[in-house]
Order: structure tokens, then C-alpha cells, then sequence
């Protein structure tokens, strides 16, 4: 068994032209030579990824999905931008070559980027890893530092002070998510009208140090070294990065963290070892996260239960484009018992809340 991410075939209309994308990169990556053989990454459920191997250097390219796209999301310029410049204050970027903005190459505008080859741990912790317990809460807490330390780089440094603007975050994600799951809405969607009102009426102030966030934050987003596993040596999928509040980010990375003793319902939607033993649960997370970060947190339903929203709003966005035939991705069928079952997690949160 490899511990690194295997490709696979292009799937049934996402495939891509290999002669054309071999002649433009290598008008725009000087001394690349050989043909590419291209294939597909199969995990992720936004943008597409592929893997272009050429004779002496492995690149990745993304591009959007096909069908219809939230106007905010999938913007290539701006992932392509944010991993060049973060890169001198947040080693853990791949490096970017290309950024085409001409839609006729590939039907749509595209970025490429170096391949970081590293080990990215998917829904079980793999035994070839032989991490006990205390070696896994090492692992977990190595994974919330470099959120911390993330949230910590100075954006004006490294020129993404324009990034986006940390004045009404809160507000701002909360009515925006509200518009986006509506738009996105299918005759079998849930409302989500009880949660969506709770949020609205219990949003905090931003918080007072703002600071460049992921929103997309987790296990299998990391890349660990392949000689040393607790190392973790890069992280992926920038396209939603923002500048705003750093505990809505960790209310994003909560919404995935599934802990051991979370309902069987719930464990199907795991997609990362955090259930695995060792791993800190969701209040131990959030305890470690302030402990580094050096603030307080005393309750954390607020930002949880948004992450839980933002997710289905997510989830409902992709399943549109399953359920009017605008991809044919099969593993996009069930996304909407995912919302469902999003909705009924929230509400338990807000039930026993004393926000």
C-alpha cells in the first residue's frame, strides 16, 4: 500500500488534451521537455485536479469544475496569487509556474503549480505509519500549530492586505453563506431556516486580531513527509483563502473534526483520522488552539455550528450541479443525506447551547 495519493484516469468528460496543455506549458516553463502523461486526482469535490508527469518534474493543474459555479468561488488568478505570496512567510505552499487566464486553452482558466509529494492521511490513520497514541496527539497537535501559525503571518508583509477585509467578517460569512445556500437550493434541500436565524441573532464581534484564513483546513489538506510523518510539509487548496476572523477558520476545521464516539450517521461523513486514538477531541482541539494562540475561548457553539452551516452550504452548492446534470460524478448523490444530516447536528448544538 502507498501512503501517497495515487491518480486515476480522467473521469467521463473532465478529461484534458494533452497535446495542447504540452505546448503551452512549455511555451510558459522554459526547459521543460518530454510529453506529459496526465491523470486525475480522485478526491476533492470542488476544483479539478490533475497530475502531469513529465520526464524530469511532476506539476499539478487546477481548474474550475464544469456547470454551474458560485460567482466567488473556483477564481484561479487569485489561488494562484495567494500560494506565491504566502509562500515567503508560510513555507508549507507549493510553488506556482503558470497562471492562464485564456479560456480557450482548456475551456477555462487554469493554474499550475509544483507537485509537493508528500503523505496525505485520508478517512483511517494507515498502520504503516506505527503511530501509537501519544505519537498521534503529537501529530494532532503539530497540525493545530500550523493553523496557529497560519493565522499568526503578517498579510501585510507579504502583500495580501487586500485580500479581503476584516471589518463585519462575522456578518458578512453569516449572510453570505445564508444567500449562497438559497441560490443553490434543490426541491429535496433542507431550510435550515431555525439554524440560519440562531446564527444570525448570536454572532459575536469580529475578533480583534484578524488574520489570513483558510477555510478549508484539514488532515487531508496537509501534506506530511514521507521520511518523517509527524512533519507536516505543505498544505493545499488556497482558493478560499480570505483575510478575517481566525475562530470562524477554526469553526470551519471543527465542522470536519469527527471524534470517536460522534453517531454511526455522523462517522460515515468522516473523511479524516480524527476519530483515531490519541486524536484530541473537538473541546481539547479548541483548548490546545487558544493555549497556542494565546487567547481565550469560552464556548465555542457559535463558530462550530457556522462551520456546520458553511459545510452544507458547500455540500448543497456541489449537489446542485449533480442534481441538474451538470457533472456525473456519482460520489455527489448522497451530498444531500449529508446536509440533511448537517441540519440535525446543528440543531443538537443550538439545543444545548446556552448562547
Amino acid at each position: 500500500m502507498t501512503l501517497t495519493d495515487q491518480t486515476i484516469a480522467s473521469r467521463e468528460g473532465e478529461e484534458l488534451d494533452t497535446r495542447v496543455i504540452d505546448s503551452y506549458l512549455k511555451s510558459q516553463i522554459p526547459g521543460l521537455s518530454g510529453t506529459p502523461r496526465i491523470s486525475q486526482f480522485p478526491g476533492g469535490a470542488s476544483n479539478l485536479t490533475y497530475l502531469l508527469e513529465y520526464p524530469d518534474l511532476q506539476l499539478v493543474l487546477r481548474r474550475p469544475p464544469h456547470g454551474h459555479k458560485a460567482k466567488s468561488a473556483h477564481d484561479m488568478g487569485r489561488e494562484f496569487r495567494i500560494i506565491n505570496q504566502l509562500g515567503s512567510s508560510f513555507p508549507y505552499c507549493p510553488k506556482a509556474y503558470v497562471h492562464c487566464t485564456d479560456e480557450a486553452v482548456l475551456g477555462s482558466e487554469f493554474y499550475v503549480m509544483q507537485r509537493i509529494n508528500g503523505i496525505i492521511l485520508r478517512s483511517e490513520l494507515p498502520a504503516e505509519l506505527q503511530l501509537d497514541a501519544q505519537m498521534t496527539t503529537q501529530l494532532c497537535k503539530n497540525f493545530i500549530d500550523k493553523l496557529v501559525e497560519l493565522h499568526n503571518v503578517d498579510y501585510q508583509a507579504c502583500g495580501l492586505g487586500d485580500l479581503g477585509k476584516p471589518e463585519g467578517y462575522v456578518q458578512r460569512q453569516i449572510s453570505g453563506w445564508t444567500d449562497r445556500y438559497e441560490k443553490a437550493m434543490t426541491p429535496d434541500a433542507p431550510q435550515w431556516a431555525a439554524v440560519k436565524q440562531w446564527l444570525k441573532e448570536k454572532q459575536p464581534a469580529d475578533h480583534p486580531q484578524p488574520g489570513i484564513v483558510h477555510n478549508d483546513y484539514r488532515f487531508d489538506n496537509v501534506l506530511l513527509d514521507r521520511q518523517n510523518p509527524m512533519s507536516i510539509i505543505g498544505v493545499l487548496d488556497w482558493e478560499l483563502t480570505t483575510i478575517g476572523d481566525p475562530l470562524m477558520d477554526l469553526g470551519n476545521t471543527l465542522a470536519y473534526w469527527i471524534e470517536a464516539d460522534d453517531p454511526a450517521p455522523v462517522q460515515l461523513m468522516r473523511r479524516q483520522p480524527s476519530n483515531a486514538v490519541g486524536m484530541l477531541s473537538r473541546r481539547e482541539f479548541v483548548d490546545y488552539y487558544a493555549e497556542r494562540a494565546g487567547i481565550q475561548i469560552d464556548n465555542y457553539d457559535f463558530y462550530y455550528t457556522y462551520g456546520l452551516f458553511r459545510l452544507a452550504g458547500i455540500v448543497q452548492q456541489i449537489y446542485y450541479r449533480f442534481y441538474h446534470g451538470q457533472t456525473k460524478d456519482k460520489r455527489f448523490a448522497q451530498f444531500i443525506m449529508m446536509n440533511k444530516l448537517l441540519e440535525q447536528m446543528s440543531l443538537q448544538i443550538i439545543a444545548k447551547s446556552p448562547l
